[in-house]
């Protein structure tokens, strides 16, 4: 596996993101196709209704996995800033914002306290930029 950095640390599964998410939105189009040519019959209207909850729940379950993974991200870098910051920064923790704290647990221990006073002093709330602030990449390969 090659080093992760800022261009190719998104993670994509080529399973969901290619095969099921396309199946679901294609099932739902279909469903409308045939709701139109058969005059809106009540087998046709139950078919889209039934695609729209399918498809709506696969969209939802990722989702919903990928906002619990941002609270244990968030609960995560708070430990980890708690341990690594000096003691001037330590009280300022709850300033982060989650995207904030996000962007930043790429970045090594050793460059953390530097960019994390940065990242506060310039109110820098964007994650690519946050991310491109990064000279030592720390990977996150455990993610949803």
């Amino acid at each position: 596996m090659t080093a992760q950095h800022y261009k190719n640390h998104r993670m994509l599964v080529p399973a969901f993101h290619f095969f099921v998410l396309p199946v679901f939105g294609l099932n739902f189009g279909y469903s409308l196709y045939r709701l139109k040519q058969t005059s809106s019959s009540f087998d046709s209207i139950v078919g889209v209704l039934v695609a729209a909850a399918l498809l709506m729940g696969v969209l939802y379950s990722r989702l919903f996995a990928l906002r619990v993974q941002d609270r244990v991200i968030r609960l995560e870098m708070q430990l980890r800033l708690e341990r690594i910051l000096p003691s001037d920064l330590k009280s300022r923790i709850h300033e982060f914002a989650l995207g904030q704290l996000i962007a930043l647990r790429f970045a090594s221990d050793a460059e953390l306290p530097e960019l994390a006073r940065l990242v506060l002093a310039q109110k820098l709330t964007g994650r690519n930029a946050i991310k491109q602030s990064i000279q030592n990449w720390q990977a996150d390969v455990l993610r949803a």
